[in-house]
C-alpha cells in the first residue's frame, strides 16, 4: 500500500510501533489532524498493515454522528474481541467493564473505574501480543468512550501500546490530550500530480491544471472530482453545469460531488442509504435486510448500483460502508424532513422496546409532544447514566424535555441534563442548558439541582463566584429540610462548592453557611472545610484525619469523594504519589483536572520543576474543554515556577492573563499568591527591600491572615527577606507567631518552614544546631526549593566565620539551583563560591549536574539530532527541548551545542 507525499507521517508511525515492540516502555499516543478527506483513513489503514506484519493485534473503533448517544459504544468496538481476558481481571473492575458495555444486568458498580478495567483489559492483552488501537473520526465518538480513550493515552507509556486516532482539526478532543498531534495537511504539487495521474490516466494536461488547482492537495478531491465532469469538461472544450468552482468550499463541493451522484440512484437504493445513515453502526450490519426489505428480488442489483457509484460497499463481514464520512453527510441533507422521520420510524420498529436507541429514533420521528416517550426517554437516560454514560445521558434527558408537554417537567428533565453533561465533562453543553433556564421558572423540587447546574456553570466555565453564595446557601436549606430529595448526595457536592468559591474569594456569605451546614455533611467534608477554612488555627492533625477516613473508603467511596480527598490532601500537602494511584480508575475529566491541578502544585513544592510546562499544557486543554477556572488556575501553579526561577518578564506575562480574571470575579486567593510571587521574584535577583514591602502587606510582623491558605509559603519568605533587610525584631514576632499557631503540627513542610525560618531569622546568632535542626525535619530534603535556599544560607554563615563546610554547602544549593532551572538563585550561590575562594565552572563532564532528562536531551543533541528530532523521540515538544538545553549550556559551562559532546565527557 502505497502513500503519496505521507513520509513524515508514515516515519513518525513506524517509529512508534517499534517503540512499542520493543518491549515495556515504549508505549505511545498519536492523533492524526486533518480536514475531510485529507487521508487520514488511509494513514489508519497503512498502519495497521505495517502493524500487523509486526506482530501486532489491531484494534479498530470509527465514531460516527449517529453513534454519539451511544454511550461507551466506541470503546466496545475496541475492546470486543479482548472480552476474552476479562476474566483475569479483578472482580470489581470485570463488573464495571461488563456493565459499562451492556454485558451484563443489573445496578452501576463504578462507572467512574471504566479507564482502570479498560486499562488492565488491554494490558493483560499485551502479555501475548503488542497491541495497535486505531480510532478513527474522533470527533464523532462518543463522549463516554473518548473520555476513557483519553485516560488510556495518558497510562500506557510502560505497555507495548499504540494509540492512533484521527479526527478533524478544530474538533476538541474530550480531555484536550491527544498525545503527540500530526498534522496531515494537503499533499505537495508533485505528490498530488502523481495521484492524480495514476487515478485518472485519461485526463489531459488542461484537465489535470484545472482539478489540481481546484482540489488544492485533497487526495478524496483529486479522486472524486474528475467524475463530477467529462473529460472534455475539463478540458475546456463543453461548458462545465453550474456555478463557479471557487464559489464554494471544498469541503462543501466534496459532499456535492456524492449529492450529485445519489440523485442518480433510484429510490429504493435512497431509502437503504438513509436509514445506514441514520442508524449507525447497528444498522450498517443490517443492510442486507434492508435491501431485501426494499428492493426485494431487485436488491443485489440495488447493491451494484451503490457500489458503481463509489458511495458505499458491503464489506466482507456483511456491513454497508459508507466511501467517506461526507457520503453520509450527503445522504442525510438531501432527504426531506417526512423521509427522515419515516427512516427514525422504521429504525426505530427494528430495535427492542426498551433499547436507548429505539427511544431515541422514536423522538426523531415524533411531530410534537408526547409524555409517554418522554418518561421512557427520561428512564433509559437514567439507567445509562447508572452506567457511568453522563455524556450519553445528558442527551436522553434532553430529548425527553424536547417532547414534554408540562414546562415544569421540562425544566426538570433539562436540569438534570446539565448535570449529567457536567458530570460528563461536557460543559459547553450544560452552560447552553443552564443559560436556556435562566430567568424562567425553576419547580421548587427541583431547584437545589438547577442552583448546583448554575454554580456549576458559572465557577467552571464563567470563572464568576457571586451565584455561589446566592444559590447554593439556599439550596443546603432546602436539601436539609425533613423528606427533602437528596438528589444523590448533592448536599456533600454543593457543599464543596461553596467552600471551594468561599476559599477563593474570602467572602463571608460563604463562611457562615459553611459554618451552619457543617454538621449535616460527611466527616471528610467537615475536615475539608476544617484544612481550608483558617489553616494557621484550623487545620491542625488534617493530614493524619485524612490518612484514616482515605483508608476505610472503598474504591467506589473514594470515587465519589474525589474532590474532597484531593482538596484536603492540597491543603496540607499531602497530595503525594498515593493520592494519585487512588485515583488512576477515574477517567472523567473533572476528576482528571482535579488531580491535575494538585499534581503541578507538588511538582513545584518537590522540585520536579522539569514538568513546569505540563500545567501550561493542561491550561490549554482545559480551555478547549470550556474549564476556563481549571485553565486559570493551572497558569497560577505556572506562574510559582517561574517566581522561583526569577523570570520576572515570563512572570508578568503570566500576571496579564490571569490578573484580571481574578480581580474580576473577586479570587483573592489567586491574587495574594500573585503578590508572594512578585515578592519571591525580588528575592532570586536580590532585592530583599522590595520583597520586604510586598510581604509585609500580605502577612504583617506577627500576623498570620485567616483569609491566607497556603499560609506558610510566604511565611518562610517574609523572615527570609526580614533577616536580609536587618528587621530581626520583625522575624522573632513572625516565628513566635508560627510557634503560637502551632505551625509545625499542621504537615511536615510546615514544620520544616518553620525550623528553616528559625535558622534564617538571625544570622548573627544562629548556630550550626539550628541548621541541623531543619535539615531533621522528617522529609526536609523533599521540599527541594527551600531546602537549596536554607543550604545557601548556611553556606553563607559559614563562609563568613572562616567554618568548615561552607563550600560543600554552597556548591551543593548551587547544583539543585542550576537543575531547577533557577539562574538568579545559583547565581547567588556563586557570588558566595567565589567569596570562599573556589570557581564554579563546570567540571568535565559535568554530567551530575544535570537531570536525568536533560542528560537525555543533551546526548541526543551531541549526536546531531535537531530539536524537532529529540522532541519526537521523547514526547515532547520542540520548544520544551530548547527550553531544557537553555540551562543545561551554563550548567556544562558551555554556551553552544558544538560543545556538548566535549562537556559530557563523550566526545575524543
Amino acid at each position: 500500500m502505497e502513500l503519496m507525499g505521507r513520509e513524515r507521517e508514515t516515519v513518525a508511525l513506524l517509529r512508534a510501533l517499534d517503540e512499542a515492540a520493543a518491549g515495556p516502555g515504549g508505549g505511545s499516543a498519536t492523533h492524526l489532524r486533518g480536514e475531510a478527506g485529507i487521508g487520514k483513513t488511509a494513514l489508519l489503514d497503512w498502519a495497521a498493515s505495517r502493524a500487523r506484519e509486526r506482530g501486532f493485534a489491531v484494534l479498530r473503533a470509527v465514531g460516527s454522528e449517529a453513534d454519539t448517544g451511544l454511550a461507551f459504544g466506541a470503546l466496545h468496538q475496541v475492546l470486543r474481541p479482548l472480552m476474552g481476558y476479562a476474566a483475569h481481571l479483578p472482580p470489581a473492575r470485570r463488573e464495571a467493564l461488563r456493565g459499562a458495555l451492556g454485558l451484563r444486568e443489573g445496578p452501576a458498580l463504578g462507572g467512574l473505574l471504566v479507564g482502570a478495567a479498560a486499562l488492565s483489559l488491554l494490558a493483560e492483552a499485551t502479555r501475548h501480543r503488542p497491541l495497535l488501537v486505531l480510532v478513527d473520526d474522533l470527533h464523532w465518538v462518543d463522549s463516554s468512550s473518548a473520555a476513557v480513550f483519553a485516560f488510556l493515552r495518558r497510562r500506557i507509556a510502560e505497555l507495548p501500546l499504540v494509540v492512533v486516532s484521527a479526527g478533524r482539526p478544530h474538533a476538541a478532543d474530550p480531555d484536550g490530550r491527544p498525545g503527540r498531534a500530526l498534522t496531515v495537511g494537503a499533499l505537495a504539487p508533485e505528490d498530488a500530480a502523481r495521484l492524480l495521474r495514476r487515478q485518472h490516466p485519461e485526463l489531459g494536461a488542461p484537465a489535470m491544471r484545472r482539478i489540481l488547482r481546484e482540489a488544492a492537495g485533497n487526495p478524496l478531491a483529486l479522486v472524486e472530482l474528475p467524475r463530477r465532469r467529462s473529460p472534455e469538461q475539463w478540458n475546456g472544450d463543453l461548458p462545465a453545469p453550474g456555478r463557479p468552482p471557487a464559489a464554494y468550499p471544498l469541503g462543501d463541493r466534496l459532499e456535492g460531488l456524492f449529492a450529485d451522484r445519489l440523485d442518480a440512484l433510484p429510490p429504493e437504493a435512497l431509502r437503504v442509504l438513509l436509514l445506514v445513515a441514520l442508524g449507525g453502526g447497528p444498522a450498517a450490519w443490517s443492510a442486507g435486510r434492508w435491501l431485501r426489505a426494499h428492493a426485494g428480488e431487485r436488491a443485489v442489483e440495488v447493491l451494484d448500483v451503490i457500489e458503481a457509484g463509489g458511495l458505499a460497499h458491503l464489506d466482507p463481514a456483511g456491513r454497508l460502508v459508507f466511501r467517506h464520512p461526507l457520503v453520509r453527510s450527503a445522504v442525510i441533507a438531501r432527504a426531506p424532513d417526512d423521509e427522515k422521520r419515516d427512516a427514525h420510524r422504521e429504525l426505530a420498529e427494528a430495535l427492542p422496546p426498551d433499547e436507548a436507541r429505539r427511544l431515541v429514533h422514536e423522538a426523531a420521528a415524533a411531530r410534537g409532544p408526547d409524555e409517554a416517550l418522554a418518561a421512557r426517554l427520561d428512564a433509559a437516560g437514567r439507567r445509562l447514566s447508572g452506567r457511568g454514560g453522563d455524556a450519553e445521558a445528558a442527551l436522553l434527558l434532553d430529548r425527553a424535555a424536547g417532547l414534554s408537554p408540562d414546562p415544569g417537567d421540562r425544566t426538570r428533565r433539562l436540569t438534570w441534563a446539565a448535570v449529567m453533561a457536567a458530570r460528563g465533562g461536557r460543559l459547553p453543553y450544560t452552560e447552553r442548558i443552564v443559560a436556556g433556564l435562566r430567568g424562567g421558572p425553576v419547580p421548587p423540587d427541583i431547584a437545589p439541582l438547577f442552583a448546583y447546574a448554575a454554580v456549576y456553570v458559572d465557577q467552571s466555565h464563567r470563572v464568576d463566584f457571586a451565584s455561589s453564595f446566592t444559590l447554593l446557601p439556599a439550596a443546603l436549606d432546602a436539601l436539609a429540610e425533613p423528606g427533602a430529595e437528596s438528589f444523590g448526595g448533592l448536599a456533600e457536592q454543593a457543599y464543596f462548592k461553596l467552600l471551594l468559591a468561599t476559599t477563593y474569594t474570602g467572602d463571608p456569605r460563604g463562611r457562615e453557611a459553611l459554618a451552619r451546614h457543617r454538621h449535616r455533611v460527611s466527616p471528610l467534608a467537615r475536615l475539608c472545610h476544617r484544612a481550608w477554612s483558617d489553616p494557621a488555627r484550623t487545620a491542625h492533625g488534617v493530614a493524619g484525619e485524612l490518612r484514616s477516613l482515605a483508608g476505610a473508603m472503598s474504591e467506589e467511596q473514594e470515587a465519589g469523594a474525589a474532590w474532597l480527598l484531593l482538596w484536603t490532601a492540597a491543603a496540607v500537602d499531602a497530595a503525594d504519589g498515593t493520592m494519585w494511584r487512588r485515583f488512576t480508575g477515574q477517567h472523567a475529566y473533572a476528576t482528571q483536572g482535579t488531580i491535575a491541578k494538585a499534581r503541578g502544585y507538588q511538582d513545584f513544592l518537590q522540585g520536579r520543576w522539569d514538568q513546569a510546562e505540563v500545567c501550561l499544557r493542561e491550561a490549554r486543554a482545559a480551555d478547549e474543554l470550556g474549564y476556563h477556572c481549571n485553565a486559570l488556575m493551572f497558569r497560577h501553579h505556572y506562574a510559582h515556577f517561574l517566581a522561583g526561577r526569577g523570570d520576572e518578564a515570563g512572570l508578568a506575562e503570566m500576571e496579564s492573563l490571569i490578573g484580571p480574571v481574578a480581580a474580576r470575579a473577586g479570587m483573592v486567593f489567586v491574587q495574594d499568591h500573585l503578590a508572594h510571587l512578585r515578592a519571591l521574584a525580588a528575592l532570586a535577583h536580590g532585592r530583599h527591600e522590595e520583597a520586604y514591602a510586598r510581604l509585609a502587606r500580605l502577612t504583617p510582623p506577627g500576623e498570620l491572615p485567616s483569609g491566607l491558605p497556603w499560609f506558610h509559603l510566604p511565611f518562610f519568605d517574609f523572615v527570609a527577606a526580614a533577616a536580609r533587610t536587618g528587621r530581626y525584631e520583625e522575624a522573632r514576632a513572625h516565628i513566635a507567631a508560627g510557634r503560637a499557631a502551632r505551625m509545625a503540627d499542621i504537615s511536615p513542610h510546615h514544620a520544616f518552614l518553620l525550623a528553616a525560618a528559625v535558622a534564617l531569622a538571625e544570622p548573627d546568632y544562629s548556630t550550626d544546631e539550628l541548621f541541623a535542626s531543619a535539615y531533621a525535619v522528617p522529609g526536609a530534603e523533599q521540599w527541594v526549593f527551600p531546602a537549596a535556599r536554607l543550604r545557601l544560607a548556611h553556606g553563607t554563615w559559614l563562609r563568613r566565620r572562616q567554618r568548615t563546610g561552607a563550600r560543600e554547602a554552597l556548591a551543593e544549593a548551587r547544583r539543585t539551583f542550576l537543575s531547577l532551572g533557577a539562574g538568579p538563585w545559583a547565581r547567588q550561590a556563586e557570588e558566595e563560591l567565589r567569596a570562599a575562594g573556589r570557581a564554579t565552572g563546570a567540571a568535565p563532564g559535568g554530567r551530575e549536574l544535570l537531570t536525568a532528562h536533560e542528560l537525555r536531551i543533551a546526548r541526543l543533541a551531541a549526536e546531531g539530532l535537531t530539536n524537532r528530532d529529540i522532541g519526537d523521540r521523547l514526547r515532547v515538544s520542540p520548544r520544551t527541548v530548547a527550553d531544557h538545553l537553555s540551562r543545561v549550556y551554563p550548567k556544562l559551562g558551555i554556551s553552544s551545542r558544538a560543545a556538548l559532546a566535549r562537556a559530557l565527557g563523550d566526545g575524543d
